[in-house]
């Protein structure tokens, strides 16, 4: 099997280290692309190779956020690259927002490592071309 291939953006460096880090525990063969902006992702997407299989997408950044991102990516033309929006908030409009805008699943930033990795491997199992976001399966929920 070829190698998964992530775009991760954040603009917080620590949080893109912790998800290296969540990324490299995983038993399967990743390359990670972390970039530090809405605009550093966009350019990358518009210029591959590589391109993502997954991205995951922080909300609040500074210039082109995530919103910013989720728009001009789905601006009239489904991108075929599921989005999974990686941030601290839980807010239901901000939710509802990231679903409206084409966003494929939502996960709220965990706290504990282990969290971080359980959310990113069930991000990395979903069958991805089957899979409609609705109301009920939009938001991620780690359940022990």
């Amino acid at each position: 099997m070829d190698a998964i291939t992530i775009f991760y953006t954040d603009d917080d460096e620590d949080d893109l280290s912790i998800f290296a880090d969540a990324v490299e525990s995983l038993q399967k063969e990743i390359k990670l692309q972390t970039y530090t902006g809405g605009e550093k992702l966009l350019n990358a997407i518009y210029n591959p190779p590589p391109t993502p299989n997954v991205i995951f997408l922080d909300l609040n950044m500074p210039g082109k956020n995530g919103f910013d991102v989720l728009a001009e990516l789905y601006n009239g033309d489904k991108l075929n690259i599921p989005i999974i929006i990686f941030s601290t908030s839980n807010e239901p409009g901000i939710i509802e927002k990231c679903r409206a805008l084409g966003a494929s699943l939502f996960i709220t930033k965990p706290v504990l490592m282990n969290d971080i990795i359980k959310s990113i491997e069930h991000a990395l199992q979903m069958d991805w071309k089957n899979f409609v976001p609705t109301v009920n399966n939009f938001v991620f929920q780690n359940k022990d």
